[in-house]
């Protein structure tokens, strides 16, 4: 006969697992799709805070040009 702790920790195991492997699975599809639906790679953005110099390359390259 299985008792009240018994089903508890078989509970809690079983809650472990899933939100175990819920996590894996969210960390790899952030990994996996980089870019998001309009095709931006918001990777780029993350060292933006870091790399704030003058002379430091933007991350986004822009021209001079303006569109007509």
């Amino acid at each position: 006969m299985v008792d009240i702790a018994q089903l508890q920790a078989y509970g809690y195991f079983t809650l472990t697992i899933l939100l175990v492997i819920a996590l894996y699975g969210y960390i790899y599809h952030l990994y996996s799709t980089k870019k998001d639906a309009d095709g931006v790679d918001y990777e780029s953005y993350s060292d933006m805070a870091l790399k704030d110099d003058l002379g430091d390359t933007p991350v986004l390259p822009r021209s001079d040009d303006k569109e007509k």
